[in-house]
C-alpha cells in the first residue's frame, strides 16, 4: 500500500467480501460486497484517494466503525 494522504490503513477479508478502509482523520468504515478485484486494484492504485472517489466511494454498503482509541496515560499527582 502506498502512502495516501486520505487513507491510513487498509484490510480486506476475501472470504466476507469486506473491505476496512482507516482514514487519516481516525475514521474506520467496513464496505460489504466489495470484489477482490476491486480490493487488489485499490492497494495497487497510485492514488488511494482517487480510486476510492471513483470506485469505492458510494458504489457500496458501508458502516462506520467504531475508532480505536488510545488510552490516555494518566497524570501522576505532584504527591504521588
Amino acid at each position: 500500500m502506498s502512502p495516501s494522504s486520505l487513507i491510513s490503513g487498509a484490510r480486506y477479508w476475501p472470504d466476507e467480501r469486506a473491505l476496512e478502509l482507516c482514514f487519516t482523520g481516525g475514521r474506520r468504515y467496513l464496505y460489504l460486497g466489495v470484489p477482490a478485484s476491486v480490493a487488489e486494484d485499490f492497494t495497487r492504485s497510485m492514488s488511494m484517494g482517487r480510486y476510492f472517489n471513483e470506485a469505492i466511494k458510494g458504489r457500496f454498503t458501508c458502516h462506520e466503525l467504531a475508532s480505536e482509541a488510545v488510552p490516555r496515560r494518566r497524570r501522576r499527582a505532584a504527591n504521588d
